[in-house]
């Protein structure tokens, strides 16, 4: 693997992880496509001790606190699954805007596939501190009420914040 973008030097370290789309294209705006990450961390969390601490999905990225054995491995599984199922989901709807602006921005040399949903790397941040854990979930969980989406954090479905608020989420959290 020698573009490796999930550089790690401390892979069994919580980090926040940042996973954007291709040219910041709203992509989970259908609860399919939601449910797709959802489907995906569950599975690491049952099968590669992956540890959530927080997450907040938007339309066209997301935020985590995770950690496991390898997060860089956990992560290039996370997004390589994730691009090939949304991608066969966008193209069993006939989803045509979206796919031919996954293709457009593809880059030049990812030559062995028609599309490119994520963009490359997870921008990951080493979690040193027990202050920056609780200021990174902050971050995380006040995103969409920086955006004016909610008035209150835990109001976004697709966040950790109501977990933090002692109600049940849509995916188990280490509550930290």
């Amino acid at each position: 693997m020698g573009r490796s973008r999930y550089k790690i030097h401390e892979p069994t370290f919580p980090h926040f992880v940042t996973c954007t789309v291709l040219h910041w294209i709203p992509i989970f705006t259908r609860v399919e496509t939601t449910e797709i990450i959802f489907n995906s961390l569950k599975y690491l969390q049952q099968h590669d001790n992956f540890k959530l601490y927080a997450y907040v999905i938007l339309e066209n990225h997301l935020h985590m606190v995770a950690q496991s054995d390898d997060l860089s491995k956990s992560m290039e599984s996370f997004k390589k699954y994730t691009a090939r199922q949304i991608i066969d989901l966008l193209k069993s709807r006939n989803v045509t805007t979206i796919l031919d602006q996954l293709a457009f921005y593809k880059k030049a040399h990812k030559e062995d596939r028609e599309y490119q949903l994520w963009q490359e790397g997870i921008a990951p941040k080493l979690i040193q501190r027990d202050s920056m854990m609780v200021e990174r979930i902050n971050y995380i969980h006040q995103n969409p009420v920086k955006r004016g989406y909610v008035d209150e954090a835990k109001h976004w479905r697709y966040s950790s914040a109501r977990d933090y608020e002692g109600d049940v989420g849509l995916i188990d959290v280490e509550k930290f």
